[in-house]
């Protein structure tokens, strides 16, 4: 199995390279940010991504929006996701992208070799890997009230609307106001399901999600 990994901690890089081609995998590259894993993927095709979620520059999100973009672009190749901490919201975005050959893993995990390399081939061959953690979270949040319960009937109406894929502009015509209640509107859901504040293209994406109950 041919594997690339994207990682900004040098050691932990060169550890988890180490590991896995002892484990008798082949690491065709590893690299240190989003931007080289995307063109690491480009150019070798691997049967699957190893990546941290926060990576330079900004260290907020960068490895899952070049995880996300593998998906989109390659949805053949495997993606396994690595967190320091459980970020439920990263998990469900992951997730969201539908189909298999997807993992998040918290990077404890990476200290037991047998299950981290287990999970690589599991993802590897098309299956889902969830850390035990992010599953126990996200289970409890399912028993938590339901956070669409704070939005207003209008804001459930603009909340439908945009998981239609309906712009702004489709929004205010398809419900007769303006483009600034819309803007309104819009940014009372964001608040109202504690969305972090990153650019709107990506909580739009989240406020989705949460809709169609992800």
């Amino acid at each position: 199995m041919r594997v690339v990994i994207a990682e900004d901690s040098t050691l932990l890089r060169q550890g988890i390279a180490l590991l896995l081609t002892e484990a008798g995998l082949q690491v065709v590259a590893a690299v240190a940010d989003g931007a080289a894993l995307l063109g690491a993927v480009a150019e070798h095709r691997p049967d699957v991504v190893v990546t941290d979620v926060r990576m330079p520059p900004t260290f907020v999100d960068e490895g899952l929006r070049a995880a996300l973009a593998i998906r989109a672009e390659w949805p053949g190749t495997g993606v396994l996701v690595l967190s320091q901490y459980v970020e439920e919201r990263y998990a469900v975005e992951l997730v969201g992208t539908g189909g298999g050959g997807i993992g998040y893993l918290l990077k404890d995990r990476v200290d037991d070799v047998d299950d981290f390399v287990a999970a690589l081939e599991r993802v590897g061959a098309g299956e889902t890997v969830l850390d035990p953690e992010v599953v126990k979270q996200l289970l409890a949040r399912g028993g938590r009230r339901d956070p669409l319960a704070a939005l207003s009937a209008r804001e459930l109406d603009v909340l439908k609307l945009m998981a239609e894929g309906a712009s702004n502009t489709d929004i205010a015509e398809g419900l007769t106001i303006s483009m600034s209640a819309v803007g309104k509107h819009i940014n009372s859901i964001f608040t109202k399901l504690d969305l972090p504040k990153v650019d709107g293209g990506h909580r739009r994406v989240l406020a989705v999600l949460r809709y169609l109950g992800a």
